[in-house]
């Protein structure tokens, strides 16, 4: 099992930022890709980004327009999202989420939510106009 719990969201004006954080406890997080997803009220989960096992490669949605970063530190077992520009239409829950890796994989990010075997609780994201 693998445990995540997310953080780091709150209320921003547009055009700020915010970073959110997922620690996660359990297994080996270096043998984990991660990916981030969101949810806005009534719209279905969405793609956000995401981090191979090893932290060397990333892969964004297009919506997010070189605005997101998205980092992974396997010593402390967190991976991040770095948020800057916000727009209204970034408000949503927030959520990161992990899937196992095989043979060291570091090309497998999964885009749809699908494959991730374990999810956090989620955080909330209020951007203001």
């Amino acid at each position: 099992q693998v445990h995540l719990v997310e953080s780091g969201g709150g209320l921003v004006e547009a055009g700020g930022s915010l970073r959110l954080s997922c620690v996660a406890s359990g297994r080996t997080f270096r043998n984990y890709a991660m990916g981030w997803f969101r949810q806005a009220p009534g719209q279905e989960r969405e793609y956000v980004g995401g981090i191979s096992a090893n932290g060397g490669n990333t892969d964004y949605a297009d919506y997010t327009e070189g605005r997101f970063t998205i980092s992974k530190d396997n010593a402390k077992n967190t991976v991040y999202l770095h948020m800057n520009s916000l727009k209204p239409e970034d408000t949503a829950v927030y959520y990161c989420a992990a899937v196992a890796v095989q043979n060291g994989d570091n090309d497998f990010m999964p885009t749809e939510y699908g494959p991730y075997d374990y999810w956090g609780q989620g955080t909330q994201v209020t951007v203001s106009s």
